[in-house]
C-alpha cells in the first residue's frame, strides 16, 4: 500500500470540517481573515509601510485596527496615502471582500436551510394536553372542526396533527377548509406516524387523546394502522399514563390484531361498517341521517355519559321526567356495560351512569317542573306489520357487503334485494357476509347513470332504493357528480309514475349536500362527515364507544322516526311532557320530532327538532313524525 501523503491527511481532515456546516465555514473564513490580517501587520511593521506623514508611532494595535478596517469595508482604502502603502491596503481590501462576500453566501444559505428545515415541521411540540390526530385522509378537516368546536370552552385549546404530508401544504389546507377554529390553535409537523423517531417530536406522553386515521389509497390501510398503534404503545420512552387512542380500521377481520396491541388504551372504530349500518337505517326511515349527524356533532346537544347521585336509586322512567331541557336515553351499568332505552323500571344503581342527550357535561340539570300530562291527547296505535320490501341498490363501494348483511338483518321475509353497479365481482364481496335467508338477492352489471338502465329498472315499484359513492374508480368530486346524475333520473322517473319511493344516497363531500337537496331525495348521507364526527366524539369520551356501537345495532334499541298520530292526537296543542309519557307507556324513549312541512329546509334541520324543551307548547299535523329509541 502507498503511504498517505500529508497533503491528502490535510486534505481529507479539511474536507470533514466543511462538511459540517455552515459553522465551520464561518470558523474557517475567521481564521483566513485572521491570518490575512496579521501576516499584513507584520509586513507594514517590518518594511515600515506607513501612510505619508505618519511613521511606526502607528504601532501593532493601530496598524492591526487599521488592517481590519479596510478588510472591512471597501471605502476605508479609498483615504489612503502613499502608494506602497495604498497597494498593500489594497490587496487587504480585496482579500475582505472576498471573504465578506463568502460569508454573506454563507449565512445566506444557513437562513435558507433553517427555514427549510422549519417548513418541514421538524421541531419539538412543547404543548401539553394537546389533541394529536396522526395520519392525513379527507376526514382530518371534520375531526379537527369537531373537536374546535369541543373545546370552545377550554383554555388555550391545541390540536396537533402529524403526517407524511408537507407542512405547508397541510396548514394551507387546513386554513382553506377549516373557516372556523375558534379559540383552537392547529400546529402541522411532518413525520411518518409509524416512525417511533417521529413521535418523539409530537409530545407523545403529554396528549390528552390520540387520533389515528387510515389512509383511503392504501390496500393495506389496517396494516398500517396498527403498525401506528405498535409504535404509540410500545414507544420506549412512553410514560407511565395510559393513552387514550381512536383507531380508525377498514375490515371487521382485522380488529382482533388491533385489540390484541391496543388492549384498553385503544378504542378500535369499523368506520365504514357504522356507515353501512345507519345508510340500511337511514333507507326505510327517512330523517334519521340528520338525526345521527347531529347526536354525534359537537355543535348543539350531544351525548354524555354523566355521573348523578340525586337519581340513585330512582327508575329510568321516572328520571325521564326530571330534566326540563335535557333527554336522559340511557344507563350505565355498575360493569360499565350501557343500555340504551332500558326498561322502564330499570333503577340506577350505587356506581352507575347517566347516558343523556343535553348541550353540555355541566347541563344535565335536574330543572323540570312537575309534569302535566294531557291524558286526552295520548292515543295508542298498534304498528301494521311489516310487508315485504324490494330494495334497490345503485353503484357499488367497500360499504356495499355490510349494507347487504345489515339489510337481511332489518327487512322481514320473502323480501328482495336487487344490486346494480358497474363492478364485476360485487356477488363475491356480499357472499363472504353473514346474510339471513330471509331476502332474495340479484345482481346486474351496468351503468347506473345511464337514463335507459334505470328505465328498465322500473324503479317506482320498489320500496326504497340506495344510491351509493362509486369512491373505488373516481375521486370524491366525480363520484358525487355521478351521485347527482343518477339521483336527478330516479326523482323524475318516479314522479313520472306518481309513486312514493324513499331515496338514500350516499354524498361524500358534504358542500354538495346542498347542491344534492334540488333532487328531492328522501335522506342524504354524508359519509365523511359521520365518521368524522364519531371518531371525535370518542376522542373526547371513550365510552361513547359502547354507545354508538348499540344505537347502531340491529339488535337491541335503535332510533326510529315513527308516525305521531299512533303517539298523540294531531292538531292539538301540548308539552313534550305528553309525548314523552306516550312513549314511555309504549317502552320508547322520545327525544324529539320531525315536522315534516319542513322536510327539505336545512335552516330548520329538515324538519328535526332534538332534544326539545318539554314545558314549550307544540302541535303537531298529520305526517309529523316522533323520533324514539325503540327496539323495533
Amino acid at each position: 500500500m502507498s503511504k498517505v501523503k500529508l497533503s491528502q491527511k490535510l486534505r481529507y481532515r479539511f474536507d470533514n470540517t466543511m462538511s459540517r456546516g455552515p459553522g465551520a465555514l464561518i470558523l474557517w473564513l475567521a481564521i483566513l481573515t485572521g491570518v490575512m490580517i496579521v501576516i499584513t501587520t507584520v509586513v507594514v511593521l517590518i518594511f515600515s509601510i506607513f501612510p505619508d506623514g505618519e511613521d511606526s508611532s502607528m504601532g501593532v494595535g493601530e496598524t492591526l485596527w487599521q488592517t481590519l478596517m479596510r478588510a472591512m469595508d471597501a471605502g476605508t482604502v479609498a483615504g489612503d496615502s502613499g502608494w506602497g502603502f495604498r497597494l498593500i491596503m489594497f490587496i487587504v481590501t480585496l482579500g475582505g471582500i472576498f471573504i465578506l462576500s463568502t460569508l454573506i453566501g454563507i449565512l445566506s444559505s444557513g437562513i435558507d436551510e433553517k427555514l427549510e428545515e422549519l417548513r418541514k415541521g421538524r421541531s419539538f411540540v412543547v404543548e401539553k394536553n394537546h389533541q394529536l390526530i396522526l395520519g392525513w385522509n379527507s376526514k382530518v378537516f371534520t375531526i379537527i372542526d369537531e373537536l374546535a368546536a369541543a373545546n370552545e370552552n377550554q383554555k388555550k385549546p391545541r390540536i396537533v396533527v402529524m403526517a407524511r404530508e408537507d407542512k405547508t401544504m397541510m396548514e394551507d389546507a387546513i386554513r382553506e377548509k377549516c373557516e372556523n377554529l375558534r379559540n383552537t390553535k392547529v400546529i402541522c409537523r411532518s413525520g411518518d406516524p409509524n416512525d417511533i423517531n417521529d413521535l418523539n417530536i409530537v409530545n407523545l406522553n403529554e396528549t390528552k387523546s390520540i387520533v389515528v386515521l387510515s389512509s383511503e389509497t392504501a390496500p393495506d390501510a389496517d396494516a398500517q394502522t396498527i403498525k401506528v398503534l405498535l409504535a404509540i404503545i410500545n414507544h420506549p420512552e412512553r410514560g407511565t399514563q395510559p393513552f387514550h387512542v381512536v383507531a380508525q380500521m377498514r375490515q371487521q377481520k382485522n380488529i382482533l390484531a388491533g385489540k390484541i396491541v391496543g388492549k384498553d388504551e385503544v378504542e378500535l372504530m369499523l368506520t365504514d361498517d357504522l356507515v353501512s349500518r345507519i345508510m340500511v337505517q337511514t333507507c326505510r326511515q327517512s330523517g334519521l341521517s340528520v338525526v345521527y349527524t347531529e347526536i354525534t356533532g359537537f355543535d348543539g346537544d350531544e351525548i354524555y355519559i354523566i355521573e348523578e347521585s340525586q337519581m340513585i336509586g330512582k327508575t329510568f322512567g321516572e328520571i325521564i321526567f326530571k330534566y326540563n331541557d335535557s333527554s336522559v336515553i340511557g344507563l350505565e351499568y355498575p360493569d360499565g356495560t350501557i343500555k340504551l332505552n332500558p326498561p322502564m323500571d330499570a333503577v340506577l344503581e350505587k356506581g352507575g351512569k347517566l347516558v343523556a342527550l343535553t348541550e353540555d357535561d355541566d347541563t344535565l340539570i335536574i330543572n323540570a317542573p312537575a309534569a302535566t300530562i294531557n291524558e286526552d291527547a295520548i292515543v295508542f296505535v298498534e304498528e301494521e306489520k311489516p310487508s315485504i320490501e324490494r330494495t334497490l341498490v345503485l353503484s357499488w363501494n367497500n360499504k356495499g357487503p355490510a349494507i347487504v348483511r345489515e339489510m337481511s338483518a332489518y327487512v322481514p321475509a320473502g323480501s328482495e334485494l336487487l344490486i346494480v353497479s358497474g363492478h364485476e365481482n360485487v356477488e363475491q364481496e356480499y357472499k363472504k357476509m353473514e346474510i339471513s335467508n330471509n331476502m332474495k338477492i340479484d345482481v346486474r352489471v351496468a351503468d347506473t347513470t345511464d337514463r335507459e338502465v334505470l328505465e328498465s329498472l322500473n324503479v317506482h315499484e320498489f320500496t326504497q332504493i340506495i344510491v351509493l359513492s362509486n369512491t373505488r374508480r373516481l375521486n370524491v368530486q366525480e363520484a358525487d357528480s355521478q351521485t347527482l346524475m343518477t339521483l336527478l333520473h330516479l326523482r323524475d322517473l318516479i314522479d313520472i309514475a306518481g309513486t312514493q319511493v324513499r331515496i338514500v344516497s350516499e354524498i361524500m363531500d358534504v358542500r354538495n349536500r346542498e347542491l344534492a337537496s334540488v333532487t328531492k331525495a328522501d335522506d342524504f348521507v354524508v359519509s365523511d362527515k359521520l365518521i368524522s364526527q364519531l371518531v371525535s366524539q370518542v376522542s373526547e369520551t371513550k365510552e361513547l364507544v359502547n354507545v354508538f356501537n348499540d344505537m347502531f345495532d340491529a339488535d337491541g334499541s335503535e332510533v326510529y322516526l315513527k308516525p305521531i298520530s299512533n303517539y298523540v292526537k294531531t292538531g292539538v296543542e301540548m308539552d313534550f311532557f305528553t309525548v314523552l309519557e306516550s312513549a314511555k307507556r309504549q317502552g320508547q324513549t322520545a327525544v324529539g320530532y320531525r315536522i315534516m312541512s319542513k322536510q327539505y329546509d336545512k335552516n330548520s334541520s329538515y324538519g328535526i327538532v332534538l332534544n326539545p324543551v318539554k314545558t314549550n307548547k307544540v302541535t303537531f299535523s298529520p305526517g309529523d313524525k316522533i323520533i324514539v329509541f325503540a327496539e323495533d
